[in-house]
């Protein structure tokens, strides 16, 4: 039985007996102030530890110590966590913190006592400790431009192409090179569905070979262009070869899922015409896909509001050109307007944009567009609208980066593991992201109610969540004036998901002798009478089983159960009527004359009540005790008492209290019941 099981279920002891000096005998010193009395500031204190005691708890510099490498970690959980666990008891580690100045009571002199209630969890999986022990890694700038190997061209985010699984990993070698099996980080960074735009001087230079011949064309020109398509939209696509580019034209049947961006297509005989000043080439069959590439736009030029506005003054007829410009959005049904700061008459227009590419704005929203340039539209008479395709479109919502290039991103917070040879992602933990946070309405970024917000998070997030499901949620917790990482482990009842970290409030005492804060090990236990009372289950259990291996079999040699005192359900017994199914002490003679006959013959009803207490007391509690508390010792100085509170059946129910001193390691010397009053 591990003792965290038991330490969870017991309640705190008596206070022990406080030194003190009489006020009186004082009266013969008040004149002069003559020397030799001490004062003494010897108190009992019931006290429950905070928030803020946790932390400081954890931080003592003799807990440390205490902890060691081994159990670092741990410690540094109880301080965020809030209560103890099986690595850090309460027993080992309160003494410490009771002489700390953090502590509001360290000046107790000797003979002063507190009861202490704190938390304590049961058994969790490793990671909700390893979780709120774990540090926090953001990735910088300067890693970004590793990601991107370019001090210039870079974004910053990890993308599909650049992934966060292939570098993180590395990041964290370097920065824990000390790093032990177990430990865990959490990982901030930006993560974008989006490839950046990097413009070069020149064209990637493609497999195959382009011609060069858009840059001469003219109206009324039959062009035969090896080029690669670099836009796409719902009437055609824009087509690239060394010398330019220009739109390819359908004026119906275009299918702007067939085609994308890097097809290298060959078009023959392609009739050059111009619309708007927009010089395009309409499609037709002969065009057919010879290669793929991966293409990388040229530098773009960039657009500002007079920039804008010349265009309007656009009196011959153009290539399409590519371009940036940042403009805010109006989205009025089908018009998708954009307007640049410092333009008096230019407005941008989405032409002929596919569905995605108007998923790419939101109304009032201002964006860093690339695209390309195709054509100016006149609205009565005055030519007012530029019309353009859009290749890669950031929302200017987020602050502008250092660097130039931008793609729309999300935040996203994600915990790597290392066992023991290389860090690897943890999925075993739902931890919140940035989205989440703003969804709950905390614009801080942390939880002050977790237990309010965690089962709504869990019940959106886990919406195909069968019964008994598990799920560990990692978050900032904000608590005691600070934020710091937590965990906690939910189990989903087929309808909700329920909190189940076994966290239970316990009260021990602890005593200062000798100028030391120590552990009292007085040990009250109420064991509730009925069925399915998980202690009284435990206790009673124990000594049912006593009673079998040490009188059934040892002194009966009885080999079946029912045979002897242990009934044949193995849960309850007659040498003493302990039943773990009842969680009470059946005191019937009757019962026990109906069960072992043989064990009563002559006796009065009278006398087997009396033996069957004496046996209770004397024998099988005891045997009990010692299965259950090995870990019981007398101490110096101290005497160690474990008083048990238990229910009684004898026709009606009543509760006794019986009290034990340990006289040995694990042994335990009946002191009295309650039961020898009532005589």
């Amino acid at each position: 039985m591990k003792k965290n099981l038991l330490y969870s279920i017991i309640a705190g002891a008596a206070v022990a007996s406080l030194a003190s000096c009489d006020v009186n005998s004082w009266n013969d010193k008040l004149d002069g102030f003559e020397g030799g009395q001490t004062i003494v500031d010897a108190q009992a204190i019931e006290y429950t530890l905070t928030d803020a005691d946790y932390a400081n708890l954890a931080a003592n510099s003799d807990n440390v110590a205490k902890a060691g490498d081994a159990l670092a970690k741990a410690l540094k959980a109880v301080g965020t966590q809030h209560y103890f666990t099986n690595e850090i008891t309460a027993k080992e580690y309160v003494p410490n913190f009771l002489s700390d100045p953090d502590f509001v009571y360290f000046t107790l002199d000797n003979g002063s006592s507190i009861k202490l209630t704190f938390n304590v969890a049961g058994e969790l999986p490793s990671e909700v400790a390893s979780f709120a022990a774990a540090e926090e890694f953001t990735i910088d700038e300067a890693a970004y431009k590793a990601v991107w190997g370019d001090e210039e061209k870079y974004v910053e985010a990890f993308t599909p192409e650049n992934p966060a699984s292939k570098f993180v990993p590395g990041f964290l070698a370097a920065e824990y090179p000390e790093a032990k099996a177990g430990d865990m980080v959490v990982v901030n960074y930006k993560e974008s569905e989006q490839e950046p735009v990097f413009g070069t001087d020149e064209p990637e230079e493609p497999a195959v070979e382009l011609t060069s011949v858009l840059g001469t064309a003219n109206v009324g020109d039959n062009v035969n262009v090896t080029g690669v398509i670099t836009a796409i939209c719902n009437r055609g696509y824009v087509l690239t070869d060394n010398s330019g580019s220009i739109l390819v034209y359908y004026a119906s049947g275009f299918d702007a899922t067939a085609w994308q961006v890097g097809n290298v297509v060959t078009l023959t005989d392609g009739a050059v015409s111009a619309y708007n000043f927009g010089l395009q080439i309409t499609g037709n069959s002969s065009e057919e896909v010879v290669a793929n590439i991966s293409y990388t736009y040229p530098a773009a030029t960039k657009l500002d509001g007079a920039a804008f506005d010349a265009l309007l003054g656009t009196s011959e007829n153009f290539l399409a050109q590519f371009v940036n410009f940042k403009a805010t959005v109006t989205i009025d049904g089908t018009y998708y307007n954009f307007y640049v700061d410092g333009a008096e008459t230019a407005v941008g227009s989405l032409y002929q944009a596919t569905a995605d590419q108007k998923a790419m704005f939101a109304d009032g929203d201002t964006y860093d567009i690339y695209g390309y340039f195709l054509s100016v539209s006149k609205k009565s008479g005055a030519a007012k609208f530029v019309n353009f395709i859009p290749v890669n479109v950031v929302s200017l919502a987020p602050a502008l980066k250092a660097s130039e290039f931008q793609v729309p991103y999300s935040d996203i917070t994600a915990l790597y593991v290392f066992d023991g040879s290389k860090w690897k992602a943890n999925y075993d933990v739902a931890v919140l992201q940035s989205d989440d946070y703003d969804e709950m309405g905390q614009k801080y970024h942390n939880l002050t109610e977790p237990d309010f917000y965690l089962p709504i998070y869990l019940k959106n997030n886990f919406p195909y969540a069968k019964a008994d499901d598990i799920q560990l949620v990692g978050y900032k917790l904000y608590a005691g004036g600070k934020t710091s990482l937590a965990c906690d482990k939910y189990v989903f009842d087929g309808s909700a998901w329920n909190k189940d970290n076994g966290v239970v409030a316990e009260t021990a005492q602890f005593v200062k002798t000798g100028g030391k804060w120590m552990y009292d090990p007085n040990v009250t236990i109420t064991l509730p009478a009925g069925k399915g009372q998980e202690l009284s289950t435990l206790y009673f259990q124990a000594c049912t089983d006593w009673v079998w291996e040490n009188i059934d079999v040892a002194k009966l040699g009885v080999s079946t159960k029912g045979q002897g005192y242990v009934t044949s359900y193995g849960n309850n017994e007659y040498y003493c009527g302990t039943s773990a199914y009842q969680g009470n002490v059946d005191l019937r003679p009757a019962k026990a004359k109906e069960q072992y006959p043989a064990g009563y013959e002559g006796m009065t009803d009278d006398q087997i009540l009396d033996l069957m207490k004496t046996r209770f007391a004397t024998e099988v509690m005891p045997g009990a005790l010692a299965a259950l508390h090995p870990e019981a010792a007398p101490i110096e100085g101290l005497d160690v008492i474990y008083t048990i509170n238990f229910g009684t059946y004898t026709g009606s129910n009543v509760t006794e209290t019986i009290r034990y001193k340990v006289v040995a390691p694990g042994k335990f010397e009946f002191i009295d019941c309650t039961w020898d009053a009532a005589k």
